[in-house]
This record gives structure tokens, C-alpha cells and sequence, in this order.
């Protein structure tokens, strides 16, 4: 093990952009258009040809152009703001570097956010000009049209045809408002230290805080990144996490354009296998949903495999984490690690291959990833590494080294970046990614960031003897039972979810003599219990019956075992209906949304707490 808290730091190649010479996001774009004009920027699938459509960086320079002088003949002042609602293309590239190279401060949207929450954004932030995918965004909109006063024009990257819209004058297709323009890449952005855009949170316990950020503090971010593993020109990204989440923006936008790398737009989740096997990619970046949903699809498929191909599955991942191990200098050396080539050929270049057998980098952020599906990948020779951020940092506040890899932890400090454990053993960061606040909420912004310039996490941790940082708790996401223990429900959640027959969970307890939950059934796995314990899993009243709920409260007890005796839970109220960013109970990135779903179902968890 490695006996120093100083971080490693990898030499970033003589080709890679430097924030303080390109000083703005915009600026950053032109200087790579400049020392790589004929290079591959982008790749997207052409649905009309079916196939896949490169983009180089001088093409894209003449979009943005294009863009700009119709951004132009709107009359938008510096510092209007202007909002994206696209799922992730070449258009959002085009979009936000136009849009930033006049000084507009662009505001991020989701694609499938309700439509109350893009309005409550939209008003808050005051944006003139909205940019949308097409009809289905559009007509969604138009349920709270009464809110949008502020907007000035609607742009629509498909065409809307006239029969699917009223007699608008706001709202024009892409092709009408670029029809003739042309015009050169313009530099009219702001400081590198003036707002660049507000990118507002996902609202798990309220509405929506509009995070500001800065040239400065993005680029800052994306350097410090930079130091922290061996990423080249040659790299290939596959960006599929949204834009309009941070990590992605940073990770999948702006840092491969200052490395120089290549990205190619997956055609969404349904798609995500086979664009993996298909393009290849060297980086992925995402959060533990995706790999969750992977890990779960290879254990419900090793369950249905003879007893010697499981055996030969976990003899693999077993040598496979001791050779991890023993190469990070943590682990001595064993002899069955001479096995490794064996089950390499075996069973783990048969899973990374449907990854597209070139990843060299899965970054995981935005949520916990549990231990297990990180030793397994791991295990398997995918080269994952785990961080942590927030929106409010840029997002990147730590991060594991591929050669100082502690996959339970979040890593060290990216270059440049202060950390600190305060009061409540609270992480707390330093740093020029700070915000420059939150809009329109100046008291929220003083309750986040001291005096002194220290962000406040939230999250609670702890610190190892090499300046690794664990996650122990969230200082206001704790059940405090009525007996006055506490329970983090995060973690308990998290173990719960590990089992293939559960979906997704909220663990409930608060002032509670004892803890319940609310426990979403993945179908499939459902109907294999139903068929075991003899029951039909189409009728509704099955979810109900007291043997179903003895046997899924076994398997959640088998999950949380390594938890204090007060710490069980008693009862599950079961369902089928997953929860949604439509209906309210997740915010766009996926997270729950507590007291919603508490509310949603409050008679259902009182009749949990009926004796």
C-alpha cells in the first residue's frame, strides 16, 4: 500500500487545451477547432442512412457559426439566458458553445422532466429562447404554456409539421430559423469568472436550487480531471449519461474537448449494448444505475447455468480481485493469479466484449456504487474507478486513480481542490469549481458556503492513512427511530438492492418503534417467486398475500444481515409499478424524491404500522 496522502498525478499530453490560455468555454472550443481542425469531434447515428455519421471539428465550427448569427437576429443581450431541452446530440454541442460564445448563459433541462418542474426553471431563470427535440417536448409544454410569459421564440431540432401545431409565432423548426445564415465563429463571452450557466439540482426534498457556475470554475474542473488518469487524443467517448447532468457535461463534453478525444452520441439505453459493441469506446462514464442493471442481468443469467459454469464464473472474479489487489500493492502475491490468462479466455473476455472490449476507463458518480457490483466488474478486469461531486462543485470533487484504486471509497482530491472534514465529520471543499452561488437565493447560498469560502457537502466521511475518502452518511438523510437509534437508509437501500428481485426501495422509520418498506419488484423475478411458492403473479392481490412478504422480507434480511439488530426490517408493502421522473417520485437522475413517495403512499405505510 502506498504510504503517502499526496495524490498521484499523471502528465496530461502536450496537445491537451489549458484552461488559462483558452480562459472560457467558448474559447476552448475555438482553440481546438484550431489545432485540430480535421480531426473527428463527434459521432452520431444517422437515423435516416442507418449508419454512423462522423463530424469533424471544422464542421462543427461552421454549425456553431450558423447558429450564432441566428442567436443574433433574436436580439439577445449578454447574459440572457437561454435553455436546452435535447437528449444528447451534436445540436447540444452546437447550441451551448453558440450560445456561450455571446455571452448567453445557457440552462440545462431534461428531456423527460415534468413539465411543472421545466416550467418552475424556466420562470425562475427567466429564459428567453428554449431549444427542443421535437413535437413530443413541445406538446408537453403546452400544458403549462401560462408560465413560459418570458419565452421569445421556440426552436424545435425537428420539424413540427403545421397540423401539429396552432398558428405560434414563437415557435419555428431548426430549418426555418438557420435557413440562409451563415457567418463566422464569434468571441463575445463574458470574464472567464461571469456566469456561464445555471444548472439547477435535481429537488429530492423541494424545489429546484439554480447552481451557478462559471467559465473559470468548469474549466478548472476538467483540468484537475485531467491529471487523474492517462487520457489521450486518441480516446473514444461514449456519451450517454444526460448533458443536462453535470458529471456528463464536464466529463463527456468539455474534458474531451480539451484532451482532444472523440465522442460518439449512444442512441439511448435500449441501444446502449450494442452501440458498446459497435463503437468500441475506450471511456464511459455513467452513474450505478447502469452498472447495476448490468450486474443484475449477469446474475439472473449465471443462475439459470449448471453448477460448474458458476463455480468456474466466481473462481474468476475471485483470482481476477486478487490480481487487482496484488498490482495496487494492497494484496501479496498468489499463486492462482498464474490462472488469470485461463479465465481471462474463459469468462471475462466473453463479458468485456460486451462492453466493446476497449474500455480503459468506467467512471462511476452521482450515487453510491455498491461494493459487491464494483468487485465483480473489477474482478473482471473493467478498469472502474468510483468518484464524487456535486453540481455545485463542477461537479468533480474526488476521484480513485487507476493506480490508487480503493473502489469502496471516492478517492482523493482532484489537483487544485482542498478537502476537509468539519464538524459532524462533514466533507467540506475549497477550491476555484466552487459555485459562484445559487440564483435568486442568497440565503441558501450563505447556508451552503462559509465565510471563508468552504463548501459544504452534506455527506459525511472519513479519511484513510493515504488520503483516500469513505462516505459514511448524509447529515440529514438519517432515521432516527423512536427508540432513538439511527439508521442511514442509503446504505441499508443500497444492500437491499443488490438482490435481483428488487427493483428499487425506500426504506421508512422515522419516529417508528420499528422499520418498513416500500419495495418495487423487478417483473420477471417476480413471476419466478410467484411460480415457486405457487401463486399467480397477474393477479394484484398475490403482492398481498402474508407468504409473499415472509418470503421477500427472508431475502431482504438475508441482504442487510451485516446491520444492527434494530436495524431489520419488518414489514414491505410489494408493487410492480416502478417508480418514475413522470410521476413525480424521482428526480431526473434518478433519485428518489422521499417525501413524495412517502406521500404518494402514506396510507399504504400506515397500514404497515397497524398491528
Amino acid at each position: 500500500m502506498r504510504k503517502t496522502d499526496r495524490p498521484i498525478e499523471y502528465p496530461v499530453p502536450s496537445s491537451t487545451l489549458r484552461p488559462d490560455d483558452v480562459r472560457t468555454l467558448p474559447g476552448l472550443f475555438r482553440a481546438r477547432v484550431a489545432a485540430t481542425p480535421e480531426k473527428v469531434a463527434y459521432r452520431h447515428f444517422d437515423v435516416a442512412g442507418k449508419c454512423w455519421h462522423a463530424t469533424t471539428w471544422e464542421e462543427m465550427a461552421i454549425e456553431v457559426g450558423r447558429w450564432q448569427a441566428a442567436l443574433k437576429k433574436e436580439g439577445l443581450q449578454q447574459g440572457d439566458r437561454v435553455a436546452i431541452m435535447l437528449k444528447n446530440c451534436r445540436e447540444w454541442v452546437v447550441f451551448d458553445v453558440a450560445a456561450l460564445g455571446l455571452g448567453l448563459v445557457v440552462v440545462p433541462l431534461y428531456t423527460d422532466d415534468r413539465p411543472e418542474n421545466a416550467a418552475y426553471i424556466m420562470e425562475d431563470a427567466g429564459v428567453k429562447l428554449l431549444l427542443v427535440e421535437g413535437k413530443k417536448q413541445w406538446k408537453r409544454l403546452q400544458q403549462v404554456s401560462s408560465r413560459l410569459g418570458n419565452l421569445q421564440r421556440i426552436v424545435s431540432v425537428n420539424t413540427i409539421e403545421k397540423d401539429d401545431r396552432p398558428d405560434d409565432e414563437h415557435l419555428q423548426s431548426l430549418s426555418e430559423w438557420l435557413f440562409g445564415l451563415e457567418g463566422p465563429v464569434l468571441s463575445e463571452e463574458s470574464d472567464p469568472l461571469e456566469l456561464a450557466t445555471i444548472v439547477y439540482t435535481s429537488g429530492t426534498t423541494g424545489k429546484p436550487k439554480g447552481v451557478m457556475l462559471s467559465h473559470d470554475n468548469i474549466l478548472f474542473n476538467a483540468w484537475g480531471a485531467a491529471h487523474c488518469g492517462h487520457l489521450t487524443p486518441e480516446d473514444r467517448f461514449l456519451s450517454f449519461l444526460p448533458l443536462s447532468h453535470m458529471l456528463e457535461r464536464m466529463a463527456g463534453l468539455y474534458f474531451p474537448m480539451m484532451v482532444g478525444a472523440e465522442v460518439v452520441y449512444s442512441r439511448g439505453v435500449n441501444q446502449l449494448g450494442d452501440d458498446l459493441v459497435t463503437q468500441k469506446p475506450t471511456t464511459l462514464v455513467s452513474v450505478p444505475r447502469i452498472y447495476e442493471r448490468v450486474y443484475a442481468r449477469i446474475m439472473s443469467k449465471l443462475r439459470k447455468d449448471s453448477a460448474f459454469r458458476q463455480k468456474i464464473f466466481h473462481k474468476a472474479v475471485e483470482v481476477g480481485w486478487k490480481r487487482f489487489e496484488y498490482k495496487q500493492g494492497r494484496g501479496r502475491f498468489h499463486r492462482s493469479i498464474l490462472l488469470w490468462p485461463l479465465y481471462k479466455r474463459l469468462v471475462a473476455d466473453k463479458i468485456l466484449e460486451r462492453l466493446g472490449g476497449r474500455l480503459r476507463y468506467a467512471i462511476c458518480g452521482g450515487a453510491a456504487l455498491p461494493p459487491e457490483i464494483a468487485r465483480l466488474f473489477i474482478g473482471l478486469g473493467l478498469p472502474m474507478v468510483q468518484g464524487y461531486g456535486m453540481t455545485e462543485t463542477s461537479p468533480v470533487i474526488c476521484v480513485n486513480r487507476p493506480d490508487d484504486n480503493i473502489p469502496e471509497s471516492i478517492g482523493q482530491a482532484l489537483p487544485g481542490i482542498e478537502v476537509r472534514i468539519g464538524e459532524n465529520d462533514e466533507l467540506q471543499t475549497r477550491s476555484r469549481c466552487v459555485m459562484l452561488g445559487y440564483w435568486n437565493n442568497q440565503q441558501a447560498t450563505e447556508e451552503t458556503i462559509d465565510s471563508d469560502g468552504w463548501l459544504h457537502t452534506g455527506d459525511q466521511v472519513r479519511v484513510n492513512e493515504t488520503g483516500h475518502y469513505f462516505i459514511t452518511g448524509r447529515i440529514k438523510e438519517i432515521i432516527v427511530l423512536g427508540n432513538g437509534e439511527k439508521v442511514p437508509p442509503a446504505d441499508m437501500e443500497m444492500a437491499i438492492a443488490m438482490d435481483p428481485l428488487i427493483d428499487q426501495v425506500m426504506v421508512i422509520g422515522e419516529g417508528r418503534s420499528y422499520l418498513t418498506a416500500l419495495a418495487v419488484l423487478e417483473p420477471q423475478e417476480w413471476r419466478a417467486l410467484a411460480q415457486q411458492l405457487g401463486i399467480d403473479p397477474d393477479d394484484p392481490a398475490s403482492l398481498r398475500e402474508k407468504r409473499v412478504e415472509k418470503a421477500v422480507l427472508k431475502r431482504i434480511g438475508n441482504q442487510i444481515a451485516s446491520f444492527p439488530g434494530y436495524a431489520q426490517i419488518r414489514r414491505v408493502h410489494l408493487m410492480l409499478e416502478p417508480w418514475t421522473v413522470d410521476d413525480g417520485l424521482l428526480t431526473p437522475t434518478l433519485k428518489m424524491k422521499r417525501p413524495k413517495i412517502a406521500e404518494r403512499f402514506r396510507d399504504e405505510i400506515e397500514a404497515l404500522y397497524r398491528c
